[in-house]
């Protein structure tokens, strides 16, 4: 699958819209319940602090994947995205206070590579941290 951006189109430094996702506790039973990992880190407040966490904490591969959202709006095609990898930095805690937390991401292209393919680096925040590290995925355009 190739995405509909046109690769001689694309520049090193070309910013994709940024979105917010966000997240509460209910959105972690959704995920525990798609995803079947039922940690209690994800869900009980008692326990997560037991372990030395702030609070009940979003799933890693649910960071992951609202992060890479970005990417395949932007690409239009999912199955354009080739490779995709992070680093988990910071929890995103979920507050159980109506609210939850919000995880903003943006990205640039960081590269052009060859065979039609780019590299997309991402940032991903929460509460003014840095929740994944070398976050980058490759796609190919058209």
């Amino acid at each position: 699958m190739t995405a509909s951006i046109a690769y001689g189109a694309v520049e090193v430094g070309t910013e994709l819209p940024a979105r917010s996702f966000p997240v509460t506790r209910a959105t972690l039973v959704q995920y525990a319940g798609a995803s079947g990992d039922f940690n209690p880190i994800h869900w009980n407040e008692k326990f997560a602090r037991e372990v030395g966490l702030p609070d009940v904490i979003a799933h890693g591969m649910f960071t992951m994947a609202e992060a890479i959202r970005v990417v395949t709006d932007w690409a239009g095609d999912p199955g354009a995205v080739v490779e995709y990898g992070v680093r988990f930095t910071k929890p995103v805690v979920v507050p159980n206070d109506g609210t939850g937390a919000l995880i903003e991401v943006s990205g640039k292209v960081g590269a052009k590579l060859d065979d039609n393919l780019v590299r997309i680096d991402l940032t991903a925040m929460s509460e003014g941290k840095k929740v994944l590290g070398m976050s980058r995925a490759v796609v190919r355009l058209a």
